[in-house]
């Protein structure tokens, strides 16, 4: 591998979420801090869209993190559960005594007798949904069922909803116009621009103990935005394998050649 030719302590683009290696530029960190913020503030739906490989996810983890403290977090990686099975995953994951065959009346009932007293122990509940994009309608409007549960003054679940561009097609639709009334904030993650493609690149070889001079220049990350499409996942998969051809050459910088192996290579 590359690591010990560039002096790297470990693997400086790996396309699984590391909270460790965060980049804040990009309105990343704003998104952050404003999500955190709408968290806390307890009221209705929160949505994040963007494109595949955009960061959704990354950001999901970070939320886990810097909540942690204070929340505690439900979180559901399968979107295709029917409406029927929703609620009992939810309550599984909250590690509540509940039987397969239970109906979701007496569900319900549980879910809301453990969020009440979350509540009174002043713990607050969030529930994120990753590609909630694939999520059947039904089931959707199962899950604005559990916003309806309250006190006088707070919701007893926040909801965060972390899906591709097509979930605000499928919030359009008239039969779940409830479930995006009671959207109160909505976050979009742009593609990273050319400028802030090589800050994210040296920021990532820093983090893990690069020390020389920079690996990329504009030229090179602009090769890179242009392949990539400015989205994080894809920068990656390139930048490591750029880095791997400059490697294999014995170079000590990455040239737009070897950007434009790596984006063949990567199809």
């Amino acid at each position: 591998m590359y690591l010990e030719h560039f002096g790297l302590e470990r693997q400086p683009f790996k396309i699984t979420p590391d909270t460790s290696l965060f980049y804040e530029g990009s309105k990343r960190g704003a998104a952050l801090e404003a999500l955190m913020y709408a968290i806390r503030s307890g009221e209705g739906i929160i949505k994040v869209v963007g494109e595949v490989g955009s960061g959704k996810t990354m950001l999901c983890r970070m939320l886990e993190v810097r909540l942690a403290d204070s929340i505690d977090v439900v979180y559901i990686a399968n979107p295709s559960l029917s409406p029927d099975n929703i609620l009992h995953v939810i309550a599984h994951e909250l590690h509540l005594d509940v039987s397969s065959d239970e109906s979701k009346l007496s569900v319900m009932q549980k879910l809301q007798d453990y969020l009440l007293k979350k509540h009174a122990d002043n713990r607050q509940v969030v529930l994120f949904v990753e590609e909630a994009q694939s999520m059947p309608v039904e089931t959707l409007e199962e899950i604005r069922l559990l916003s309806n549960l309250e006190t006088d003054q707070h919701k007893l679940l926040q909801m965060v909803l972390f899906g591709q561009p097509e979930l605000d097609e499928k919030l359009s639709q008239p039969q779940i116009r409830q479930l995006k009334e009671r959207i109160t904030h909505g976050f979009y993650l742009d593609p990273f621009p050319p400028k802030d493609t090589l800050d994210y690149l040296n920021f990532r070889l820093r983090a893990v103990g690069y020390k020389g001079p920079s690996l990329f220049s504009q030229r090179t990350a602009n090769a890179v935005e242009k392949y990539s499409g400015g989205l994080s996942r894809r920068i990656n998969i390139i930048a490591d394998k750029a880095l791997m051809a400059s490697f294999s050459e014995g170079g000590h910088e990455v040239s737009s050649k070897h950007v434009a192996t790596a984006a063949k290579d990567s199809d």
